[in-house]
């Protein structure tokens, strides 16, 4: 790891804007203070790369700001997204030796970095971190297994609208709360057209067509080729089945 980049903070856990939502939510000010000892934060430029798929897994890092994407070669040595990242979320896999995917920022990202093996230290040695850590990968796969279904089951139109309002959630708009359907949102997309298609197992030229089509219809906005305004939450959702 390159010190160049990382940006020395000594109190940057007091003033961490996720603080409350991160895999340290639960522990106390000691612990913490522990933990800021052995974490610094970098900054990611659009397409700077984090992990290296089968790398030796030197780091682990929660992302304070940005989107970032986990990544996989196929076997022809395509680029597969397996899943995007955002504020507040865990990357890298402690305990191991191998980084499993890549992972690169979509947008311009703040990430809390700890070297893998000062943080599975830590993790033994405090359990409610342990355990937060274990939530979220249970939560991360129940989010896989919400995919499976989206993949194996929806068809286009579903897929997509489905995908609009999960990166709307994950941005903290909250599009599939009861007290908004009758509000609007509006979020960036962090992906282009062609990786949503990749990640929706659809064509670019589907994914445009359901684009153009929600537009006609009434269902979103697009100013830009990626801002996403939905004047009605309720009609998106009905889209997603």
């Amino acid at each position: 790891m390159d010190g160049t980049d990382i940006i020395e903070r000594p109190n940057f856990c007091e003033a961490c804007a996720i603080r409350n939502r991160a895999i340290c939510a639960d522990l106390d000010n000691q612990e913490i203070d522990l933990l800021n000892k052995i974490g610094r934060r970098r900054q990611l430029q659009v397409g700077e790369q984090l992990l290296w798929e089968g790398d030796e897994a030197v780091l682990v890092a929660n992302v304070v700001e940005g989107v970032l994407k986990l990544s996989t070669a196929t076997a022809d040595g395509r680029e597969q997204i397996v899943g995007l990242v955002y504020s507040s979320d865990f990357v890298g896999r402690p305990f191991s030796e191998t980084t499993p995917y890549g992972v690169e920022a979509l947008t311009d990202a703040t990430v809390c970095v700890f070297r893998r093996k000062d943080f599975d230290r830590f993790a033994l040695d405090h359990p409610r971190l342990a355990n937060k850590l274990l939530e979220r990968t249970l939560t991360e796969l129940d989010r896989s297994r919400r995919w499976i279904l989206l993949l194996g089951k929806l068809n286009a139109e579903e897929r997509v609208a489905s995908f609009l309002i999960e990166v709307g959630r994950r941005l903290e708009v909250d599009v599939d709360q009861p007290a908004n359907l009758s509000g609007r949102s509006e979020f960036s997309l962090p992906l282009s057209r062609q990786q949503i298609a990749d990640i929706l197992g659809l064509t670019i030229e589907t994914v445009s067509r359901q684009f153009t089509r929600f537009k006609k219809d009434g269902i979103i906005q697009m100013p830009t080729s990626r801002t996403i305004i939905v004047p009605d939450i309720k009609a998106l959702i009905n889209r997603a089945g």
